[in-house]
């Protein structure tokens, strides 16, 4: 099939740049629907909505804070009402913070948590609902390299994407009788543009510590999780999928 997702509705979350952005590509360009999620920026959120557009592709934006389950639950119902279900979850919108342990205030801890962990079971909770009427679904969660190899000033960061992945576990065999399948994949250092609260890149992941002495492309991400979601990935669940260029192995 030239388009393997066509009839398929994707959320994807964070999707304004980067790893997001790169995935909310990949899915349109593969025949979904997309609606394109930010917590805060408009312009970002419409820019990759026209782009989705311009390749004749479809895509709503939705601006909501997925640690609000008023404005999750009026973006699950907005991208039902536009698009006529959803069957696709992809959970990537994060905080990135620098913070040694002793100077971190519980308020930081429990802010990083509530976007990652929080959000995804927010999200999860509000989106299996309408995918069982629909025969099934996919819902895929970003962890990352940090959380595996320890990374100082991070235990924040770390500790959101360990639950993650636990959440996605718990939930692959909770909702297999729905044929839903849940997934984590977790990058390891990536070409994007870092904000300014995330600091430098650690230097255990620079390229001279990447056996591929490279960063992965954020469309590289992209295509595992284009795979996890499509046919091809329908018997992989419970699963954390590293793509890291061999820095953490299995």
């Amino acid at each position: 099939m030239d388009k393997p997702l066509a009839g398929k509705v994707a959320l994807v979350t964070g999707a304004g740049k980067n790893i997001g952005r790169a995935i909310a590509l990949r899915l349109a360009r593969d025949g979904a629907s997309v609606v394109v999620n930010g917590r805060r920026d408009r312009g970002v959120v419409d820019a990759v909505v026209g782009e989705i557009n311009a390749l004749g592709g479809q895509a709503i934006g939705c601006i909501a804070d997925v640690t609000d389950p008023v404005a999750v639950g009026a973006m699950i119902d907005q991208a039902v009402a536009a698009m006529g279900g959803l069957d696709i979850l992809v959970s990537n919108a994060g905080l990135r913070r620098q913070t040694a342990f002793l100077d971190m205030s519980l308020e930081e801890w429990r802010e990083i948590l509530s976007v990652a962990l929080d959000g995804a079971f927010i999200l999860a909770r509000a989106a299996v609902p309408r995918m069982i009427p629909r025969g099934g679904g996919a819902i895929v969660a970003l962890s990352g390299i940090s959380t595996h190899v320890g990374t100082p000033n991070r235990c924040h960061v770390s500790a959101s994407k360990a639950g993650l992945e636990g959440l996605m576990r718990a939930l692959a065999i909770e909702l297999a009788p729905h044929r839903i399948t849940c997934n984590c994949v977790a990058p390891g250092a990536v070409d994007t543009v870092r904000g300014p609260t995330a600091g430098a890149l650690p230097g255990r992941l620079g390229n001279d510590a990447i056996p591929l002495k490279r960063k992965a492309t954020p469309d590289e991400i992209a295509a595992m999780v284009r795979m996890l979601v499509g046919p091809e990935g329908g018997y992989v669940t419970g699963q954390t999928i590293h793509v890291n260029g061999g820095a953490f192995l299995t």
